[in-house]
Order: structure tokens, then sequence, then C-alpha cells
């Protein structure tokens, strides 16, 4: 504790509370939302703050930037209500990269990063037909979250899991393979992480 630097958050500059904690809390799954508009214009995008928070019922949440503008995953999942998680692992990471550009709202990220979209089968949003995996939700409740008195800087999203849709590869019953999965995190600035780096088991007391 002797060597420890303290930093007060309200002291900090906002890029700098956010290299901080992004380079704390590691690795972070990746939320790769598939969503799309009432009028069916669909989206990709992937987000870093995003994980599980519940199993009972099952609740994954993430959230999405709202200031200068709205983005369009925060948008399109208000307006519909769904929304889908499709797992980031190592034969999707570089479309998920690809699809983190800031594409205009007519651009179907599928196509343009060349994915194929499939229809949820219990949402109404689209999955990616290349992942291993997906999650099929359903928004439970958002919340606008700001920095004191001031407007809403992002936007989280909490949706109830409808659906699994699993590659049969990496299942042993109702339990997921990790080495098989080969899920993919989220590290600081433009590092990524494997499920499976340095991957070890340790026994509950």
């Amino acid at each position: 504790m002797e060597s420890w630097k303290t930093f007060a958050a309200s002291d900090l500059e906002v890029v700098d509370a956010y290299k901080l904690l992004t380079g704390l809390v590691v690795p972070r799954p990746i939320g790769w939302i598939g969503s799309q508009s009432a009028d069916g214009n669909r989206n990709l995008a992937p987000f870093s703050f995003f994980n599980a928070l519940g199993h009972n019922p099952p609740v994954v949440t993430f959230s999405v930037g709202v200031s200068p503008r709205v983005k369009d995953t925060a948008a399109n999942v208000a307006e519909t209500g769904a929304f889908t998680v499709n797992i980031v692992t190592m034969e999707t990471v570089e479309a998920m990269n690809a699809s983190a550009e800031e594409f205009p709202s007519e651009i179907d990220e599928f196509e343009a990063v060349g994915l194929t979209a499939v229809p949820g089968t219990v949402v109404d949003a689209p999955m990616v037909a290349e992942a291993t995996a997906t999650l099929e939700c359903r928004l439970f409740e958002s919340i606008d979250l700001a920095p004191d008195g001031g407007d809403a800087s992002y936007r989280v999203f909490f949706g109830r899991v409808e659906a699994f849709n699993i590659d049969e590869r990496v299942l042993d019953g109702t339990r997921v393979l990790a080495p098989e999965l080969k899920a993919v995190g989220r590290l600081a600035g433009s590092g990524y992480a494997t499920t499976t780096d340095g991957a070890f088991d340790l026994q509950r007391p």
C-alpha cells in the first residue's frame, strides 16, 4: 500500500479516467451488438463496456455514448426494444474491428465488413451468421448517466437474454468449452486477449 498512487476521480481529465479504467478492468468482454431501426436499417457495432449481470433471469448490459450525438445502436435499441450480442472469437475479430468504424446511418455494417446478417429467432434484431455464438435480447431497462451537473454522456442498456444460439462444436451439453470458443476480450488501447491466454483452473474453497 505504501507504493500506491491515488487519483481522485474528480481531479482527473476525462481521458485520463478512461485510460485508468480501461487499463485496470481487463480483459473486458466485447458486446458486438446487432440492432435495426423500426424501418429495417441494420447496424452492427462493438462495445467494450459490456458484461453479464445475472442468470435468473439472464441479463446482460452494455453502454453507448450519446454525446455529442446518439449513436445508431442506442437509437435502434430504444426504438425496437431488441438487440443481439454476437460473441467475438478469433474467427471474427478482424470483422469486429472493421465494424467499429463510424459508418453513416444508412450504411449496413454487416454488408460493409463482409458478414451475413440473419434474423433473430425470437427477437427482431439481426445476428452475425459467422459468429460462433449469439445472444438474443429484449430491452429490460435503460439509464442515462451524466457527469455532475452535465448532460448525459452515455446510456446503459440492460437486456434480458431470450435465446442462446451456440455452435455445437464448442458445447458439452450446456457447458461451453473455452479452448474451443476462443473468445476475445478487450485490453487497453489496441490490445486484445483470448480466453485461452494463460488460462488456469483454481478450485473455490
